[in-house]
Parts: structure tokens; C-alpha cells; sequence
């Protein structure tokens, strides 16, 4: 029964020290807040103003701050404000030996404005960033636990959160001396049996002849390319006795180079022939990609020592059920003229080079490339798009590779660095973009690790060690 009692009783306090609260019409306001990160602590600093306070000679009110986020809470430490006896009876029992570090204690002057200078530091805790700071005014001598429900809000901790903006190693491109180039493509022309004659309006010639005109217009045009070679390879297929098919495969290739050559000026181009008289190897290639029923058995007799004579090992293939489709829909593919068109392109300046690349990027070489954008400023969208068209024209070329990487790791593009840097080959440089990896993974120990070996490597010491304190303040 008096357990009974007391609880209702406490209660009762509890309920009548809340209303006081309220009635209080908040006594305490906050004039000015400060809330920021100095090193691993918190650092809060404020005006608590105590002048709508009427306070009593003998009672003592404490105002508790509080940051809470969720279910983190910590209460900070207190500003106790006392009247004038109580004020008297602290100095005398020398309280200030037992405050507690940050505990601001003031005796309150009715009547008059008083602001208290509030400052606490206090270790820093990742879920205090977006916390609330809530105060609760105790009139009654109860504690901040049991009244933290009409605490008063203040304000939200708005820090700045730290971003990880890593220092990257480019790597500059060798200068090519001559820029060569070619174009090529495959002509299929058709020619009446045992012919080596080309008759341009025959079946499918004229698209296939339109296409030779194209590629060598194409060079011819460019008043940045000077043509250097210009050689034709015809292939025949296994059809027939080798005698012959030597015979068609080389003179349908000169066929060929006589028929561009009536049309185009090739002065002091040098242009040569060659001939592969039965294209076995593209056989094999197209066989064994194809689905024809009974290729494992064909493909046995191409890829087997013996025969070696090819019409032997032709009449082998013709005994197999499979030959009647092989000879269809595999032999006229392996009936054509290869064609390649070598040339050399000018170097440019660095400003046909800025008007070039976004026009005909194919005339550029990657070092020219690489100065165009060292001609913006780093981290600029002209800067990162350079590189990144640098990247599509030379897609397998490791510094290329690189350099994109370094652009999707300054775009904070993980996985699509990964995939650049795969085709990069092993550097310093490399090693770096690695190491920032592991830092937008914030795998902060693995990355430390990885910079510290690296600022010994004079190529990226400057980097790394710029990384590396980045690292550290990120751990902290």
C-alpha cells in the first residue's frame, strides 16, 4: 500500500514539475548556435539566454541539452542556473571542484538580461550529423530522464559531410611520329565460271564495286591523308582442282587493282597482289560457327595432317552428307578480294586539333588528343570528355584505358573504372586508381595501406601522399 503510495505520489511530482514547464512559457532560448567537426570530437557552442527567468532566492534550475537521432541520445552537460541563496551556498561548499567538464554554473539576476556563453566538446559520433538539440528545463529537481518528453527544441546539427575528392595520375601518351592508318574492306564480286574478268554490271557488282569507291574516295578526299600503299588479296574457295582456283584467286585480286586503278591516280603509290588459292582456314573459321549438321565430322578432315594435298582432302569432304550444305551457304563467303588502303594523316596544331576532335576524332592521335584536353581545366566536362573520347577511338589502348578510368573514378563511377582499368597496363599510375577504389569503398585501412606503399614510387608520391591525408581525415 505505501509502495502504492510513493508511486502515485511521484507521479503527481512528475505531472506538477511538467505543467511548471509549460507554465514557464520556455524561460530558456537559444540566441546563437554553432555545431561543427574539430578533428574526432563535436564541438557545440552557444548562447543560452536565462533573461525571461524569474527565479527564487533558494531554487536552482538546470537546463540540460540534449542530441538525439533516432535512438542515439546523449545529454550534454548542463547549465545550471541558481538563485541568489543557493548561488551563495555553491561558492561556499566550493562547487566549482565538482562540476563536470563543459557544466556551466551562473547565479540569475531578475530583472535583467542575462545570456550564458555555452561550450562543449564532446567525442564525435557518425549518427550526430542531422541530430536534433533539444533542451530540458528542470524546475523541479527531477532529472532531464524523467522529463525529456517536453524537452523544447532547438535546432538540427547540419555538418558538412566530408567528400572524397581523390588526387588522380594521368598518363601522357607517346608522340607518334607518323600517324598511319588504313581502311579496308572485303569485296565479293561475282565472276562467269573459270572468269577472270570483272563485268561491273553483273549480279551484285555494282554495290560491291561502289563500296571499293567509297573507301579509297574516302582517303582520296581528305586533304589531311596522303595514300602509301594500297594492296588487294584474293581468296578462293576449296570448289575445284587448286591448279585453277591459284589461277582465278590471283587474277580476279589484279582484276581488281586494274579496275581502281583506271580510276584513281596511284602515282608513286606503291600497289601489290596477293592471292590465298583455296581459303581453308576460312573454312574452318565459318564451320565451326555455323550449325550444319554434321560439321564435327568436316571440321575432322580440315584440321587432320592428312591429306595434305587439298584436292584430296577436298574429295574427302565431298563424300560426307554435310558437303552439299558446306558448298551452299559456306563456299561463296570464302570467294573474295580483301582490300586495304594505307595512308598517313598530318599532325595538327593544338587549336585544329580543339575543332578537330569533335568533328573527325579518327584524324587525331592520342597524344593530340591528351593536349586538347590538358587545354581545359581539370575536371572540366570539356576536360572529361576528352578523354573519354580518346577512350572509343583507341577502346584497346592501355593509356586510353587509364586515363578514362581516372574520369569515371572523378565522376565516382566504380564499376566503369574497373572495367578501363582492367585494359591498363601495370603502373604506379594504375596502382593509384586502385588505391582511390578502395577509397570511394571506403575501405579506408586497405586504402591507407595501398597509398602508403605507394608515396615511396616517385610517379604518384605527390598523389598519394595527397590521398593519403584525405584518407586519414576520413578515418578520424
Amino acid at each position: 500500500m505505501k509502495r502504492m503510495m510513493k508511486k502515485t505520489i511521484g507521479s503527481m511530482l512528475m505531472g506538477l514539475c511538467a505543467a511548471s514547464a509549460l507554465n514557464a512559457q520556455s524561460p530558456v532560448t537559444v540566441e546563437r548556435q554553432s555545431v561543427q567537426r574539430s578533428g574526432s570530437d563535436l564541438v557545440v557552442n552557444m548562447s543560452v539566454d536565462i533573461s525571461n527567468m524569474e527565479l527564487g532566492r533558494n531554487r536552482t534550475v538546470v537546463c540540460t541539452p540534449l542530441l538525439e537521432k533516432g535512438d542515439s541520445l546523449l545529454a550534454l552537460p548542463p547549465v545550471v542556473v541558481n538563485g541568489r541563496t543557493r548561488q551563495i551556498a555553491y561558492e561556499r561548499r566550493d562547487g566549482a571542484a565538482l562540476v563536470q567538464p563543459g557544466e556551466v554554473v551562473v547565479r540569475r539576476k531578475n530583472r535583467t538580461e542575462q545570456k550564458v556563453d555555452y561550450l562543449v566538446k564532446v567525442p564525435f559520433r557518425a549518427w550526430m550529423n542531422r541530430a536534433d538539440v533539444s533542451m530540458v528545463t528542470d524546475l523541479c529537481g527531477c532529472g532531464w530522464k524523467a522529463l525529456q518528453n517536453d524537452k523544447s527544441h532547438l535546432f538540427a546539427v547540419n555538418l558538412e559531410v566530408p567528400v572524397v575528392k581523390p588526387v588522380l595520375a594521368f598518363l601522357a601518351p607517346a608522340a607518334e611520329e607518323v600517324k598511319r592508318r588504313a581502311l579496308n574492306g572485303q569485296a565479293y564480286l561475282d565472276f562467269p565460271v573459270n572468269s577472270i574478268v570483272i563485268r561491273p554490271d553483273y549480279r551484285k557488282n555494282p554495290g560491291e564495286l561502289a563500296a571499293i569507291r567509297s573507301t579509297i574516295e574516302a582517303v582520296k578526299e581528305n586533304k589531311n591523308a596522303t595514300i602509301t600503299h594500297v594492296s588487294i588479296k584474293g581468296f578462293a574457295s576449296p570448289e575445284g582442282a587448286y591448279v585453277n582456283n591459284e589461277r582465278l584467286a590471283e587474277g580476279r585480286a589484279e582484276a581488281l587493282l586494274g579496275y581502281v586503278k583506271e580510276l584513281y591516280d596511284f602515282s608513286g603509290v606503291p600497289c601489290d597482289v596477293a592471292s590465298e588459292p583455296e581459303d581453308w582456314q576460312g573454312l574452318e573459321t565459318r564451320l565451326a560457327a555455323s550449325d550444319i549438321e554434321g560439321r564435327e565430322e568436316a571440321l575432322a578432315i580440315i584440321r587432320a595432317d592428312e591429306p595434305a594435298d587439298p584436292d584430296a582432302r577436298e574429295w574427302k569432304l565431298k563424300q560426307l552428307p554435310a558437303y552439299r550444305q558446306i558448298l551452299a551457304d559456306i563456299y561463296p563467303a570464302l570467294r573474295r578480294s580483301d582490300y586495304v588502303v594505307e595512308y598517313n594523316i598530318r599532325n595538327f596544331t593544338l587549336e585544329e586539333a580543339r575543332d578537330i576532335i569533335y568533328r573527325d576524332p579518327s584524324q587525331l592521335s592520342l597524344e593530340e588528343m591528351h593536349r586538347v584536353a590538358l587545354s581545359y581545366p581539370a575536371g572540366s566536362d570539356e576536360y572529361k570528355e576528352v578523354f573519354e573520347i580518346a577512350v572509343r577511338m583507341y577502346p584497346d589502348d592501355p593509356v586510353s584505358n587509364l586515363n578514362a578510368a581516372n574520369i569515371a573514378l572523378q565522376n565516382r563511377q566504380a564499376d566503369k573504372a574497373r572495367r578501363y582499368l582492367a585494359k591498363a597496363a601495370p603502373s604506379p599510375q594504375k596502382e593509384l586508381a586502385e588505391a582511390i577504389l578502395l577509397m570511394l569503398a571506403e575501405q579506408w585501412d586497405e586504402a591507407e595501406t595501398a597509398l602508403s606503399r605507394l608515396a615511396a614510387k616517385p610517379e604518384v608520391a605527390e598523389a598519394a601522399a595527397a590521398n593519403l591525408e584525405m584518407v586519414k581525415q576520413m578515418k578520424e
